[in-house]
């Protein structure tokens, strides 16, 4: 069967997804010469087979198999459709038949929520909120630093009200999240109460707000300075605010540094690549392999920012990107890899935007680390295994704020590796003195 011919547009366009490694491209509507398909482009069936199209030419699977994939056109073209609807759920019933989680569809809301995500910007107020558990009204955990809410003296613990007037008591988070947020340059009404203050009213200014994806603080023992630096996910502003934090965690004498990595699904190859070149100044970092059997090597470029001893915690929701960072790191003998065996997906998504405003993630290439090993579905070992138990687990992900103290036994873990390469003895405490940020 002939395929319909695409003419194609690629464009750098930023975006990840939940323990993905993302590349991104964007498709311009096919163009149809043949009379049979005359009335394809205003019938959902356009979306149905830029889809097919994009699988046909990209996917990359040892076991695809390709003559069925054509026999799957055939059916997505013979029928009729009523609504986008209907194509969307034929669309994602025919992904089902690869057998890969990655490789999805996504309709409009999901493609344009999953760019917001992955360019590490949102345009909004900068809030952070959850329904409190105990009168379970609508409440603020945080204002984003140098957001329209932070600038507007919003303090955590407030409670949102109403939005534009429509009251908050029935609302859902996400229904709450989508009211607020909005095009930037235009306005929304609050009206919030505060302990002490009762009720009160602000309008804010939506903006565009780059979130913040690394944190980083000085942690001071009686031994160590140590720069702890947590990176939530590789956005699009990932790197910058690494380096940002390896600059100034560097300028208030660091002796040492902690990466964690721990519970990062993934997000832009590059952005893990950059990252690893801030730790590297030498050596290979990843290599990916399309399904042409086309090999793209990554290698640091002498532009590391600080050659300190580091330790990297990861854990089985340290996922892709992570592990091509963790990866480089371990197997450069750059950095000791502390905690448990990370999650193994050792493959990369390209996602796709189609004509009417929806998108697909598809696999397009594996990666592989520095000692050429396939961790997809094996993972990377530590160095040092460090498991925690229910109760801890428990503990640290109720509460974020203990990871990276001492009572974060992974975290101690790692500071007493660092010890060891410092030449400590390790015989005094290890009681975390003070913090800065």
């Amino acid at each position: 069967m002939n395929q319909m011919p695409f003419h194609r547009l690629k464009q750098s366009l930023q975006s990840a997804a939940l323990a993905g490694t993302i590349l991104s491209t964007s498709w311009l509507i096919p163009s149809l010469t043949a009379p049979a398909w005359a009335g394809l482009t205003e019938s959902p069936k356009t979306v149905v087979d830029e889809v097919w199209q994009i699988v046909n030419e990209n996917y990359v699977n040892p076991n695809f198999d390709q003559q069925q994939w054509e026999k799957t056109r055939e059916d997505l073209l013979s029928r009729n459709y009523d609504s986008k609807q209907e194509a969307y759920r034929v669309i994602r019933k025919s992904l089902e038949q690869l057998n890969d989680p990655y490789t999805r569809f996504l309709d409009p809301q999901e493609y344009e929520s999953l760019k917001d995500q992955t360019s590490g910007e949102l345009s909004g107020v900068g809030l952070r909120l959850e329904i409190n558990e105990k009168n379970q009204s609508l409440t603020v955990v945080e204002p984003i630093e140098n957001s329209p809410a932070a600038k507007a003296g919003i303090k955590p613990g407030d409670e949102i009200v109403a939005i534009n007037g429509k009251p908050t008591s029935l609302l859902s988070l996400e229904q709450a999240s989508e009211l607020i947020r909005g095009k930037s340059g235009t306005k929304v009404k609050l009206k919030l109460s505060r302990a002490g203050k009762g009720l009160f009213a602000l309008t804010l200014t939506r903006a565009e707000i780059e979130l913040p994806r690394v944190t980083y603080e000085l942690q001071e023992t009686d031994q160590t300075r140590v720069g702890y630096i947590k990176v939530k996910e590789f956005s699009s502003h990932a790197a910058e605010q690494m380096r940002e934090a390896i600059v100034e965690l560097k300028k208030k004498d660091a002796q040492a540094y902690v990466l964690d990595l721990r519970n990062n699904p993934g997000g832009l190859l590059y952005a893990s690549i950059e990252m690893a070149r801030m730790w590297l100044g030498q050596g290979a970092i990843v290599s990916t392999v399309d399904r042409s059997g086309g090999n793209k090597n990554f290698r640091a470029n002498d532009t590391a920012i600080t050659e300190k001893p580091l330790a990297v915690l990861v854990n089985g929701k340290s996922a892709s990107a992570s592990e091509i960072l963790a990866g480089a790191l371990k197997d450069n003998n750059r950095a000791v890899i502390v905690g448990s065996k990370t999650y193994g997906k050792g493959t990369v998504q390209s996602v796709n935007s189609l004509s009417d405003g929806s998108g697909i993630a598809v696999t397009v290439a594996q990666y592989y680390p520095p000692s050429g090993k396939n961790i997809n579905h094996h993972g990377i070992q530590p160095d040092v295994a460090t498991n925690l138990n229910r109760s801890e687990t428990l503990r640290l992900s109720s509460n974020p704020e203990l990871q990276g103290t001492e009572q974060d036994p992974q975290f101690m873990s790692a500071i007493q590796v660092l010890n060891q390469r410092l030449g400590k003895t390790g015989n005094e405490t290890n009681t975390l003195t003070g913090k800065s940020q």
